[in-house]
């Protein structure tokens, strides 16, 4: 018996089978791997997913679908389930606990708390080996936007100055139950190593990134006015006259290294 969706949980459950079956290839999961899956609803990619690597690591808040899932995956290989909100999930730790250096992470993840999971994730970088989301098909396109784009934004500079981004394919609304009214797409997060990651304190780079972004509009001159003046943005190799669409990541860290002097 299918489960009844949640508007409280944003549940949208993912039913067809070829996008479960390219979400799978996509992950390609071994033998070898400790996969966590978030959400992992009425079990549609938990089932392939446990069937390919063996054993997996479920976090699931909703406890009328545990039951279901622990029975459709009884047959199919080892499923543990976490009965707990995501961002109560310390990944570097269960990563300790399951005998691993680094976790694989997936979900279907739901839309209106998408951002605050990317970044617990992105907290707990150095335990995972990559992460592979759905997501509403706009927050996938700001993730993986470059400069100059005008999706470009606070999230993709963040989530690219931790982790190599991915885009790689789009599912329909009519996959899922209920259809959701938006597009879904499904991206890979891949962390950097730590010789590529920033050379400058994480909470100063958000600090100007965020500031920066407040006032898009505003030449960066002004909208960095409270954190740093004209001088120390040219310091940075700057244009004080840019605005903050215009600026690589590369740029927001030499920000924060003259701004920490």
């Amino acid at each position: 018996m299918n489960a009844r969706p949640k508007k409280s949980f944003g549940q949208h459950f993912l039913h067809e089978k070829r996008y479960i079956d390219r979400i799978v290839s996509a992950i390609s999961p071994r033998p070898e791997d400790v996969v966590v899956e978030i959400g992992p609803g009425e079990g549609a990619l938990t089932l392939p997913l446990l069937a390919a690597a063996g054993r997996l690591t479920a976090i699931e808040l909703d406890t009328d679908l545990i039951p279901g899932l622990q029975e459709r995956a009884a047959s199919a290989g080892e499923l543990d389930i976490i009965h707990s909100d995501v961002l109560k999930v310390d990944f570097t730790a269960l990563a300790h606990r399951l005998g691993v250096a680094r976790l694989r992470i997936a979900g279907n993840l739901p839309y209106y708390i998408s951002s605050p999971i990317l970044f617990h994730c992105v907290a707990h970088a150095h335990a995972i080996q990559d992460m592979h989301f759905m997501l509403q098909k706009e927050v996938v396109d700001r993730m993986a936007a470059e400069p100059g784009s005008k999706v470009y934004g606070r999230l993709s500079v963040m989530l690219q100055l931790a982790c190599r981004v991915e885009s790689l394919f789009v599912v329909p609304p009519g996959a899922f139950r209920p259809p959701p009214k938006v597009d879904s797409a499904v991206v890979r997060l891949v962390p950097l190593p730590p010789a590529q990651l920033p050379d400058a304190d994480p909470a100063r780079i958000h600090a100007i990134v965020k500031a920066a972004f407040a006032q898009r509009r505003k030449t960066l001159g002004n909208a960095l006015k409270n954190v740093m003046d004209a001088g120390a943005i040219l310091a940075a190799d700057v244009d004080p006259k840019a605005r903050a669409e215009t600026l690589s990541p590369q740029d927001y860290v030499r920000l924060a290294r003259i701004a920490a002097e």
